[in-house]
């Protein structure tokens, strides 16, 4: 029997975890089942199982993939001399983020409001969200070390303190992105008012 390719066996797993996206985003976390990801792909539990071997693998893949589209983000931010400042680094970041998880037809981040509401309740699914929010802060302490270092924040700022700020800064924008509507623009020209220096009028 012919060796199935690694080709071959990726698009099998990426086309049950675009089927489970595309369940959770339309019914949620909580009220997909791996019935509803079996058929939305139009495979065997079977070979579903093979893959992941339940819900919580499949939010590990999609967290996991999301946080390495952020890193992307980051090491090009931490690469370049001057460091961007806050403003454009959180720009960079969510412009990037956002265009490489959005399709015509499926948002990812939109699954990230269910997975968040479900870690309330679901230790599992809590210690995938906390490992992958750690993973993202890291990156932004490195560039609010870089900051700091360039002037753009007081001497003494604790740049975990500032991680975990920008971290919730970033959900912020992608709770209010789906459940108001609001524009990337708008958020993001909010910030920049709140972070650049006004300049004083002679």
């Amino acid at each position: 029997m012919p060796r199935v390719s690694e080709a071959h066996l990726a698009a099998r797993r990426q086309q049950i975890l675009e089927a489970a996206w595309r369940c959770f985003s339309r019914q949620g976390f909580h009220a997909t089942s791996m019935q509803d990801v079996f058929a939305e792909s139009g495979m065997s539990a079977g070979a579903v199982y093979r893959y992941f071997p339940s819900k919580a693998d499949l939010v590990r893949t999609t967290a996991e993939g999301i946080a390495g589209i952020a890193e992307d983000a980051f090491q090009e931010l931490l690469a370049e001399d001057p460091v961007p400042r806050p403003d454009e680094s959180l720009r960079r970041v969510l412009l990037h983020v956002t265009q490489l998880t959005t399709s015509h037809e499926l948002d990812r981040t939109k699954i990230a409001l269910h997975v968040w509401s479900e870690a309330v309740r679901d230790p599992e699914i809590r210690g995938i969200v906390t490992i992958v929010a750690d993973r993202i802060a890291d990156r932004w302490a490195q560039l609010a070390q870089r900051w700091r270092d360039a002037g753009y924040l007081p001497a003494d700022a604790d740049t975990r303190q500032v991680a975990r700020t920008m971290y919730g800064v970033m959900i912020g924008f992608v709770a209010q992105r789906h459940m108001i509507g609001l524009g990337i623009d708008d958020y993001l020209d909010g910030f920049a008012a709140l972070t650049r220096p006004p300049v004083l009028s002679r």
